[in-house]
């Protein structure tokens, strides 16, 4: 338990993880509606939206539309997804985004054909291009990842050394081009992790590569994100990827129930209870939640919205006694 962070830093991404993947059509108005209320919560990132094309993501079809309509708060920094170049393209020309570069590898040949329409060979010539563009328009770039790095749904347990050799190619391109990686990513996109693989693999990158800040991106599909989050925060990982409400899901990774990632308010509460910082007020976030659970019209996976803290029922039982 040495290793346990005092404070970590939480990435909220149910804005583009929720409306990448809800089925039916949602009002632009009320997806603003969400990244506001979510500026009001303390968050300090917010990933508000993915530059993709609508025929393979309809949910994103507004996406521009969404970022010129939301209120931006004072220390928020808002964020977005792409893929390629175009993507990319478009998130430059968003000014109130903040962008930043990343050199993103694939641990399933299989999965990032579906997800990307390339090969492994053909992703790494796909990363020099956008990182060539990324110089011309001096975005900084000091994150890496590697996507599907626990496992996948088409091709089954991903061996560790497999996510290590992909960690290397990452940095070797960030070398080739004068860059440095300062935060690693590990995604484990179709839900394939557990407790177990979480310290294996974060344990075998901090032997590796013992200077990068490591990043947990965990999707909740077999009820393991809080779980995963547990151990990575017994690892030393300090930075996490969340969803409020437990909003979205990968809409490649073949499977009818993929959930989204850990839910951003269960995460609060659980480093709330252990004394980890979030600097994230949980009150408005579980009322973010109810709000997101409201735009979608369907239950949504949290826990802590619906049972409260206990902060708050302690304050409760305080007053009765």
């Amino acid at each position: 338990m040495a290793d346990l962070p005092k404070s970590i830093q939480i990435n909220e991404e149910g804005p583009r993880e929720g409306f990448q993947f809800e089925k039916g059509p949602i009002a632009t108005a009320r997806k603003i509606e969400l990244v506001d209320a979510l500026s009001r919560t303390g968050l300090k990132q917010i990933q508000v939206c993915s530059f993709v094309p609508p025929k393979n993501v309809p949910g994103m079809a507004d996406a521009d539309e969404v970022v010129k309509g939301f209120t931006p708060a004072p220390g928020v920094c808002y964020t977005a997804l792409w893929l390629n170049e175009k993507g990319l393209q478009r998130a430059l020309a968003a000014s109130r985004l903040e962008v930043r570069g990343s050199i993103a590898l694939t641990a399933s040949e299989t999965f990032l054909k579906r997800n990307q329409n390339r090969t492994l060979r053909g992703n790494i010539d796909a990363q020099r291009r956008i990182i060539e563009m990324y110089k011309q328009n001096n975005v900084p770039v000091e994150r890496g990842s590697v996507m599907a790095a626990f496992g996948c749904n088409f091709e089954g347990d991903i061996p560790v050394s497999r996510v290590l050799d992909l960690a290397q190619n990452v940095m070797d391109l960030a070398a080739e081009y004068g860059l440095q990686i300062k935060v690693f990513s590990l995604a484990d996109t179709m839900a394939w992790a557990t407790p177990g693989a979480v310290k294996r693999l974060v344990g075998a990158m901090r032997d590796r590569f013992p200077v990068l800040r490591l990043a947990l991106h965990l999707h909740d599909t077999r009820g393991m994100g809080i779980a995963n989050a547990y151990a990575g925060l017994e690892m030393g990982v300090d930075i996490f990827d969340s969803s409020v409400a437990g909003l979205g899901g990968c809409p490649f990774a073949a499977h009818k129930s993929a959930a989204g990632n850990v839910c951003s308010e269960d995460l609060v509460f659980m480093c709330e209870e252990m004394g980890i910082d979030t600097g994230v007020d949980l009150d408005r976030l579980i009322d973010a939640a109810r709000l997101a659970e409201d735009i979608v019209g369907h239950p949504l996976p949290g826990s802590v919205m619906r049972g409260g803290s206990l902060r708050a029922l302690r304050g409760h039982i305080r007053a009765a006694a």
